[in-house]
């Protein structure tokens, strides 16, 4: 019988990570640099790409730039070595798989649950498009179309080709896409309609959270208001965005003192207390219905995402308890 050898079997040889140079088509034309390189670099921390572009050792035609620029055809970018994962280590990112309420080649809109952010940073591991791309491993473009807040529920937009990705940002940017949210406020709502018109400015706590108030210096901001319900000390309302600045809808809706019930951010604590004591622990904001051509073919499209359980059944609290 042969001896066995006792020799350590060779390591695999570790491939050293090289400097990168892309020059950029027309298909990536228009994205923002940080995206880019997150898709790039598959795996890298997302405060490690954050960092080498703040550093210089991202570069663009050789020069320095910033995590907003949108790539342009031809642009020259270099990329640095970056350490990547270990391709036989277990992914970090669980798949999952959200209640698809849209799909076709180009498009696909998902319904959001509350508690969930749509993308890893800012101290959380991963998201949403993380999670649909762990997924659908083989999708060759999964990006989101636009952001909801983490403790939002409702219609989420990722794009699947490069083309519809582009025509949404553009449609966003010319307000061609008409988005509806559902919201439980503390307050009695009395006006049928109601314009909230209120510059947005962002600030940053002295923790460094970020957060927005009404300031003449902000950005404009325009909110449509309908009343849907009343409850007495509560009303369901739906507001219609006409711009889309971080916290529109809670910050404005506080400004005129109807506050979402469960905004931990611009809400009343007690209120939030008194609804989580009755098991409804969230914040009571849903993004219910979406009015927008297909990027792609044009077509008219109405989505709509009904209201979680949760939701709904805090509604039907407050009809028998007024």
């Amino acid at each position: 019988m042969p001896l066995l050898s006792m020799r350590k079997p060779l390591a695999a040889k570790k491939t050293i990570p090289q400097v990168r140079f892309i020059e950029i088509s027309a298909e990536w034309a228009g994205q923002r640099l940080d995206n880019f390189l997150v898709r790039e670099c598959k795996g890298v921390p997302k405060s490690h790409i954050y960092k080498a572009i703040r550093s210089g050792q991202v570069r663009v035609n050789k020069g320095r730039t910033k995590n907003e620029y949108r790539l342009q055809v031809g642009d020259l970018v270099r990329i640095p070595p970056m350490r990547m994962p270990d391709p036989e280590a277990a992914p970090v990112v669980p798949a999952a798989q959200f209640p698809i309420v849209f799909e076709d080649d180009y498009l696909l809109i998902i319904n959001k649950p509350e508690g969930i952010a749509v993308h890893g940073g800012s101290g959380v591991a991963f998201g949403v498009i993380e999670q649909l791309r762990a997924a659908r491993p083989e999708a060759k473009l999964l990006e989101l179309g636009h952001r909801l807040d983490r403790d939002t529920s409702g219609l989420l937009i990722v794009a699947k080709r490069r083309k519809a990705l582009v025509a949404i940002h553009d449609m966003f940017r010319q307000g061609h896409i008409d988005k509806y949210y559902q919201a439980l406020v503390e307050g009695d709502w009395v006006n049928d309609k109601q314009h909230i018109k209120a510059p947005l400015l962002r600030w940053l706590t002295v923790s460094g959270e970020r957060r927005v108030r009404v300031d003449p210096s902000g950005k404009a901001a325009h909110t449509i208001v309908r009343l849907l319900q009343r409850f007495g000390q509560y009303s369901l309302i739906e507001a219609e965005l006409k711009t889309g600045r971080t916290h529109q809808i809670r910050v404005h809706l506080a400004h005129t003192g109807f506050a979402i019930v469960g905004d931990d951010k611009y809400g009343s604590d007690q209120v939030r207390a008194d609804f989580a004591q009755r098991g409804f622990k969230r914040m009571f904001l849903h993004a219910s219905r979406l009015i927008m051509p297909h990027p792609v073919t044009g077509e008219r499209l109405h989505i709509h995402a009904p209201l979680p359980a949760a939701f709904n059944q805090a509604i039907q609290f407050l009809e028998k308890s007024h």
